[in-house]
């Protein structure tokens, strides 16, 4: 239905930029487009390679699972069923990580490594697990500490204070997350209620 949606509106605008002769303006904004789509990947690859590959040094020298240890109280409230050496904790640590330093599209890796070891321990393997909810309202409200991907971007287009929004994005991220959270909490008993 999406693509149905985004195909209606390239094909109007198309069609409107042609009727008002203005086809050359639709075909420089392309090019444009794209090349500000290149120069901001490249310009946020080298971060997301450090961070990627630190993780993974902290993942081969124990550094996730002592981590996980570490937030097992909090994570044990959110997550209860899961053992408490299971590979799932260390990918949900890795995740609130990435996402607490900002770094949206470094959390998407471990994000989807946390959801395929909550599905190994989901009995019902075509719906998804109490577990696996909880973590994609827990990575989706993406609770921020230091957002800086943002800041980053903020920078790379001349931002007189790139840092400026921190204490707005802390406010707002942790809001969603406890808001996300508490509603998980209250619609899951609420089910359980009428399920029995």
């Amino acid at each position: 239905m999406l693509n149905a949606i985004w195909v209606g509106l390239i094909v109007i605008g198309v069609v409107v930029a042609a009727a008002r002769g203005r086809i050359d303006a639709v075909t420089q904004a392309s090019m444009d487009s794209a090349e500000l789509a290149v120069k901001t990947v490249i310009g946020f690859l080298g971060a997301m390679v450090f961070w990627l590959g630190l993780a993974k040094v902290a993942e081969d020298a124990g550094l996730v699972q002592a981590l996980a240890r570490w937030m097992r109280p909090l994570l044990g409230r959110l997550f209860p069923g899961i053992p408490r050496d299971h590979p799932a904790l260390g990918a949900i640590t890795m995740n609130i990580s990435a996402n607490l330093l900002g770094l949206g599209s470094a959390a998407t890796p471990f994000g989807l490594k946390a959801m395929q070891h909550l599905q190994d321990i989901n009995p019902r393997k075509d719906t998804a697990s109490d577990h696996m909810v909880t973590f994609l309202v827990l990575n989706t409200s993406g609770a921020t500490l230091i957002p800086a991907f943002i800041i980053g971007l903020r920078a790379q287009y001349g931002s007189a204070n790139p840092a400026e929004i921190m204490v707005t994005v802390l406010a707002a991220t942790f809001a969603s997350t406890v808001v996300g959270l508490t509603l998980d909490a209250v619609l899951r008993r609420r089910g359980k209620r009428g399920a029995a």
